[in-house]
This record gives C-alpha cells, structure tokens and sequence, in this order.
C-alpha cells in the first residue's frame, strides 16, 4: 500500500463551509502499511501552490500556513507528508475551505418578525414567511446564511434548503446567535426566485424548563435570511428579509419543543416558497433590532435525522388503547403515512409502560402529544418543530385499522461522527454499552442535556462533566462542545461563576440559591482539558483559559482561606447517591462540603497542568499550591491518618484515590477500604453522580480488580446491570427509575434517558478493552486490559487523530491473546496481565500473548495506571 495522506479536517468541522475561523487549523490522517512509520515533514499546498516543506512531526490542528481568510474567501487546501524512512506521499485529496461572514458589517440583511395571534396553552402557531428577489443571469456561486430567533425551516424556490433540523438550535442568544451557511448554487437560477422561511417558538419562545414558563429570551419569533449571488463579472448580489416580507399562517397551528405540534391539512399553502405565489393578502412583518456582532457561525455539525426505525410490536393496553412499541428509547418525531380520512389522529409519546399503559408521569408537565387534523386526503406527515424521548407512541382517531407499517421513528442528534466502538462476551455488558450510546445520541441534540423528554431538557453542566470522557470516545464531540464551551464562557458570571446550566435562563424562580456548585461548575476546567486530552486540541485551551480561571477563583472563593465551604448554603454534592431518598436526592452519604473540597482540588490540578501545557509558569505554581491546599484540606477533615475516610462510602474513597488527594501511605490503606464498603454495600453501587464515574478505576488503581468486576457484573439494584435486566434501552436518571414490579419510581424526577451514570462506559473503553490515551491526541497510546475470567473477549477501537486504533483480547483456559494496531505516527505502551515489564511498540499490527493470573494482572492495572 503506497504512502497516503486522506483528505485534510479543517478545525473540527466536517464541512468547512461558512466557517468562522480567520486562521483555520488543519489536520490529516496518513495511511501506510509500514509498521513503526512516524511523519517527519509536511508540506501543505494552497490553492495549488505548495508552501515548502515544514521539518515537524505536528498533524494535528496544525497553524494555517497562509494569509489570513477574509469574509467569504474560499481556498482549496492539499497536502502531502514526508516519512522517517525518507519517502514522500502523493498528495491528498483537497478540500475546499470557505469563509463565512466575518465582519457584522457585511450583513445587508435585517431581522423580520411576523406579526401573529396568540393561541394560549400549548403552543403557538408557526409562521410561515417569504420573500422574492431578482437576480441577474450567468451565476457563478450562491450561498445562503440564515439564523432565527426560534426555530425555522428554510426554503428556495419551493425546494428545502439543507437537512438541518431545528435550525438555529439553543445557544446564548443574546451574546451568541449562530447562523448556518448553506450551497444554493444548484437552486437558484437568473430572474425571479422566492425564498420562503417556516418559523416556530423553539427554545427561543416556546416552554422552557420545570417552571412552566415562556416567552424567557423574548416574546416573538423572527428570522434572518441573506442571499448572496457571485456572476461571472465578478459582481455580488447580496439580498434577504427586509421590509418587503409578508408572513401569515399554515397549516401548522401549534408547535412546542415540550408540548408537541398540530398539524391542520386544510391549512396547508401550495406553492408558497415558489416565485410569482400571491401573498398580496398576507400580513407586512416588522423589523426587529438585532446586533450583527452577535452573529456566530457554528464550530461542529447541525442536527439531523440520522435513523428510522419501525415498530417491533402493536400493542392493545388493558384499556384498550393502540400503542406502538419501536423496540428502542430514542430521541425524535414520527412520519407517519396517513390513508384517506377525516378526523384529528393524536398521537402521544413515551419512554416506557407501566403496568401496559402509556407512561407519561415522569413527563410532567410536558404533554408530548402530535395531532393531525385531516382534510379526507391521504399524506404522509412528520412534525418540523418538536421532538420527542420515546420508545411509545399511543395512537388515536387513526382513519381505519392502525396499519404499522405506517409509522417510522426519525431519531434526530447533533450529527456527529461515531468514532469509538466497545464490544466483549457477555451481552449485558453490550446492551449497557449500546444504551449508553443511544443515551448520548438522544441527548446531545445541539445541546448536551440531562434528559430530552419532560419539562426541562437543559444543559446540566454536572451531567456533561461526569459524561464528557464518554462522549469524546463514542464520537467526535470536539465541534459541538467547543461551540457549548463558548456560550459557558459568555453565560459565566463576573465573579467567574458558572450557572448550573448551559446555555443559561431564569427558567425556575423556585430554585434555590447556588454559589459556586462544585461538580457542576467544574465543566468550565473537565470538558475543555477533556477536549485536549482526546482530541489534541491545546488551542481550546487557550480559549477557554479565561472562563476556567475564573471558574477555579471563584470555587476557591466559596471555600475559603481555610477551604472549609463553612459559609453552608445548599449544594447538590453527590447528587442521586443511591441511598438518597426518592425525595431528596441531594442527601449523599458524603457532606457536599468534601464533595466540594474534592472537586477544588482537581479543577486546581487541572489548571496546574494546562498552565504547564501552555507555558504559564506563575498559573502552574499557583493552582498547583491551590491543589496542594484542597488535598491537605480533604486529608486533614475527611481522612484519618491512615486513610480511613471520616464519612465512610464508595465516593469518599474514590475521590480521594482517583483525584491524588491522599498520601501514598494512606491511599494504599484507602484502596482496601474501598473494597470492603463496596463489599459491605453488597457489591452494588453506592454513589451519585460526582462519585460514581470514579468508583472502578479506583479500585482498578488500588490493585482491587476482582472487587471492580463484582461491582460491574452486579445485576441487583441499585447497579448498571439492574436497568438492562429490566429491559433498558437508555440509562436511566435514577438506579431505580423503575422498580422490580414494573412501577415507575414514585419521585416526580424520573427519566429513562439520562446519560450521567453512563459515564462508566469510559471504564470499559479503557480498562476493560485497555485502549487509553497516554497523551494528547493519542500521540502515545495505553494499552493495559484488565481482563476477568467473567469474559472470554473484549474490544475496543478508536478512530484518533492520527487513525484508527484498536485493541482486541481473548482469554481462554487462562491464555490470554492480545492484538493491538497503533496508527502511523503515534505508539503505544502495553501492559499485560501478567506481571511483566512494560513494552512501547510503533504503529503497526502487534500480537502478544501470556498467560494470565489474576493477581499480577490486578497489581499491573495498578501500577500501570499509578505510572502514567
């Protein structure tokens, strides 16, 4: 196989079109069959002219070699690498780079609201708008750029624009407005072309939150279009809403992200995104003020329609009510293909039945109901402007007998590129990992958020920070979070705070005062350094060096000089310990206070260490006396001297191992300890949120694997294995979201997609299978299985930077087997359950085999782990 370079990335989009970036870095993956191959050189062409060879090994978000972009520039990117063996690849692929908008100035366009009545409870009726415009002939090149306040479908010509689906998404709209840009070259044509803009409330207006509120970021929707046209002469047409927009009604008549959507047949407008359509009867819009400079292009992918699914199974309830099963709790809407008929078909979702019936109390005051009222024609129809966490769809007023081949299921995410894989031999331990990732798919939609079906939805920043390491290995994540981690920074505080939520609103005037919520807050130091660990990216660093500072100073400042929290107050701590009443699941066995203590001391040592990555000397030295403080602190108040902790319990123990707040002597006697509370806990799970992704690794790391695997394999509840007996399809919020008689948990805080406890899929990915980073990037790789007698085989593969990487092992009869491929450039470190010393391997395909006892594979796990 020849020396190849695959097409370059461009940040971290998958399509560089209307980018925001003035100096966009690039990255490329090299293929060659050539084992221990690293790059040496590069050169990089623009527009097909080379810029020389650059001596380096960088291939990873690598500096733009060129001049600046400037708004709407667009170039066309190659490159070709050089090897330590001296020999040269072809060059790549290219890939066409274009700029957005990035001067406020350049928008000609305005802001346009239409002016509608209001319909009360349940939603309001979306808008539909148009416009039409003349351009001049020979066009060379047509781009669309489009944002709204709500959300909006876009139309040229009576054709959609794009697949985007809940277009602009939620961001911090008043400092953070994103806009997309889209190809319209093939749609437009000389002479008379119409665009046409479907807008509903979305998160801008509609129902947002546990309150029952609205309106919270304004009280009406508008929309911003801009055309602009290149022509063979060099010219540029720039044209878009403006005054001379009508807007009126459609035949949708309610639309609500929480509350469902109607759809009224006989109100549907033919042909009105089409030029020479008669709106002379529609309503003039009004001109909103809107600053330009608040306009964003997006750093990662839109959300889209990414699977259908069809129902598995018709049901008839003990009540007589039709319900259809799709065999998966997913995140969407339906299409429906509806015969001819009169009448309104309801159709009401959710994630489970109790007792053969619908669900819907954990919805609260989410009504999650569809209606379609029928004007005797058949259609096929499927909502624009809600979505939907559901497994159930109950079906009423349907023409005739329900057909179920009627219905498919759209699942609908943030469209990511899957890059992590995780298999082995037992099938519980596959179907947790696989509702693992329909939990993280159901749940990054545009946002990351705690849950995607009842009346909140938001952006948990306590959820995303136990979860991110997860999420970065199942897919490329780097996009949308970094988007997230803009509007964390333009939502925190003066004072460096960081609102439990992201993006932030008032949306509960009923919650109770929060000073700096440790866990949570923490997102502003996790997810970042998360981003680089995984993906290589220092940059992010940089960026967000200002929001996670001020993150850390104002945590330090809730502690104290003393780091004592003893100013009080409420804090959600080790939020749904498993001994926490159903109540109140804020009561954890360990105080918030050493949850805090904890959290201050790895966030400081998180900054200690990207200071050092970005050559902050004086930051490094004091955030790490920070770190040192917080670890004295935790040691001084909640351990004894030899380790024991004062508030015995799973988190207790895990933190202070797993974030280095213990000294070596009282960190062995602590890794013992854990073992016996998780024995006396009856090897099931006895933590929340802040604890729990710690827990195994901790033992892992304390030599106590057979204790880990206990807990892993545990199928009682509370533990990952009881909901997946139970039938699970997601990850459930609580350990007993459901109870062992089908019951839905009596707590009015119940979801059945909650990606937090997740998070110990990131344990499977690195310690079961053994596939870890041991750099940034994955420029060297761990690979240190900690296989049981419980498994005969495991697996794990990640698509890195620089290629794929994947691990794979058997164990039969005690002999274990292990292939590992490293990618070009990169190499990797291999431990075996054995004993044995340590090996650094090239990239390349590598087999090793051993025998393996279960004691030395435990003590190498740890001090593997304990070395990196």
């Amino acid at each position: 196989m020849p020396l190849t370079v695959r097409r370059p990335r461009v940040e971290h989009h998958r399509e560089p079109l209307g980018i925001g970036e003035s100096r966009p870095r690039l990255s490329w993956v090299v293929d060659t069959e050539l084992e221990g191959w690293s790059q040496v050189a590069y050169e990089v062409s623009i527009d097909g002219a080379p810029g020389g060879w650059v001596e380096s090994t960088a291939q990873i978000l690598v500096e733009w070699p060129g001049a600046p972009l400037a708004s709407r520039d667009r170039r066309s990117v190659r490159v070709r690498v050089r090897g330590d063996d001296g020999a040269e690849s072809t060059w790549s692929e290219a890939i066409d780079v274009e700029a957005g908008l990035l001067e406020p100035s350049l928008w000609a366009a305005s802001l346009v609201s239409p002016v509608l009545p209001a319909t009360g409870e349940g939603g309001e009726p979306a808008a539909l708008l148009r416009g039409e415009v003349e351009l001049p002939g020979d066009i060379v090149r047509a781009r669309i750029r489009a944002t709204a306040h709500g959300v909006m479908t876009l139309h040229v010509n009576g054709a959609p624009v794009g697949d985007d689906v809940l277009h602009p998404g939620w961001t911090s709209y008043a400092s953070r407005l994103r806009y997309r840009t889209w190809d319209v070259t093939e749609q437009v044509r000389s002479g008379r072309n119409a665009i046409g803009v479907h807008l509903a409330d979305g998160w801008y207006r509609g129902y947002l939150g546990f309150a029952g509120l609205r309106d919270v970021y304004g009280d009406r929707t508008a929309a911003l279009v801009q055309l602009e046209v290149e022509h063979t002469d060099g010219t540029l047409t720039v044209v878009g809403t403006d005054e001379t927009w009508r807007s009126s009604l459609g035949p949708v008549t309610r639309a609500d992200l929480y509350m469902g959507e109607t759809f009224d047949a006989s109100r549907i407008v033919d042909g009105w995104a089409e030029p020479g359509f008669d709106d002379s009867r529609w309503d003039a819009v009004a001109l909103v003020a809107l600053d330009t400079s608040t306009l964003v292009a997006p750093d990662g992918p839109a959300v889209r329609a990414t699977e259908a699914l069809r129902p598995v199974e018709l049901i008839t309830s003990p009540s007589g009510e039709t319900i259809l099963d799709f065999g998966q709790n997913l995140v969407g809407r339906l299409r429906v293909a509806i015969p001819e008929g009169t009448g309104t078909v309801t159709i009401r979702h959710a994630e489970v039945l109790e007792h053969g019936e619908l669900g819907t109390r954990p919805l609260r005051a989410a009504r999650a109901t569809d209606e379609i009222v029928l004007d005797g024609d058949a259609l096929v129809w499927e909502p624009s402007f809600t979505f939907h966490g559901f497994r159930y769809a109950e079906v009423d007023g349907w023409p005739g007998e329900v057909d179920p081949t009627a219905f498919e299921a759209v699942v609908l995410h943030t469209d990511m590129r899957r890059i992590g894989e995780f298999s082995c031999s037992d099938p519980l331990l596959n179907r947790l990992h696989e509702n693992v990732v329909w939990g993280m798919r159901g749940n990054f939609l545009d946002v990351p958020t705690d849950c995607p079906q009842r009346d909140e939805r938001l952006g948990w920043t306590g959820d995303l920070m136990a979860f991110a390491p997860t999420s970065a290995h199942l897919y490329d994540t780097a996009g949308m979070l970094s988007g997230w981690l803009s509007d964390l920074a333009a939502d925190q505080t003066d004072d460096g705070n960081v609102p439990v939520y992201i993006p932030w609103a008032d949306v509960d005037p009923n919650l109770p005062p929060l000073g700096a919520e440790a866990g949570w807050g923490d997102a502003a130091t996790v997810v970042p350094w998360t981003i680089y660990e995984r993906y290589g990216d220092t940059g992010i660093l940089r960026r967000q060096w200002t929001s996670m500072t001020g993150w850390v100073d104002a945590l330090a400042r809730r502690a104290g000089d003393r780091i004592d929290f003893s100013s009080g107050g409420f804090s959600f701590g080790d939020w749904l310990d498993s001994a926490a009443p159903d109540d109140q699941p804020w009561a954890a066995r360990l105080p918030w206070q050493a949850v805090a203590t904890a959290y201050l001391a790895q966030s400081a040592r998180i900054l200690r260490d990207a200071a050092s990555v970005l050559d902050e000397t004086d930051a490094a030295a004091h955030y790490g006396a920070l770190f040192d403080r917080a670890a004295a602190r935790y040691r001084d108040e909640y351990v004894t001297p030899s380790g024991r902790a004062a508030f015995p319990s799973q988190t207790a123990y895990a933190l202070g191992i797993r974030f280095g707040l213990l000294l070596p002597e009282q960190a062995a006697h602590a890794g013992s300890l854990l073992a016996a509370q998780v024995a006396a806990d009856g090897f099931r799970i006895g933590s929340g949120f802040l604890g729990t992704p710690h827990v195994l690794d901790a033992l892992a790391d304390s030599g106590e694997a057979a204790t880990a695997w206990k807990l892993l394999l545990q199928r009682e509840v509370p533990s990952w294995l009881y909901a997946v007996t139970m039938g699970a399809t997601t990850i459930w919020e609580r350990w007993n979201s459901m109870l062992p008689d089908g019951s839905i948990n009596p707590g009015d805080m119940t979801s059945f997609n909650h990606y937090a406890f997740g998070a110990v899929a990131d344990f499977l990915h690195r310690r079961v299978a053994g596939l870890a980073p041991a750099e940034a990037g994955y420029r060297r790789i761990r690979v240190a299985p900690l296989p049981t007698p419980e498994l005969t085989w495991a697996r794990a593969s990640h698509d890195t930077p620089y290629g794929l990487a994947s691990v794979s092992w058997t164990l039969i009869d005690g002999d274990f087997t292990l292939e590992v491929i490293v990618p070009p450039s990169t190499t990797a470190e291999i431990a075996l359950p054995d004993g044995s010393e340590a090996l650094t391997v090239g990239s390349g395909t590598h087999r090793f085999t051993c025998r393996f006892t279960p004691g030395a594979a435990a003590a190498t796990a740890a001090s593997f782990d304990a070395s990196a």
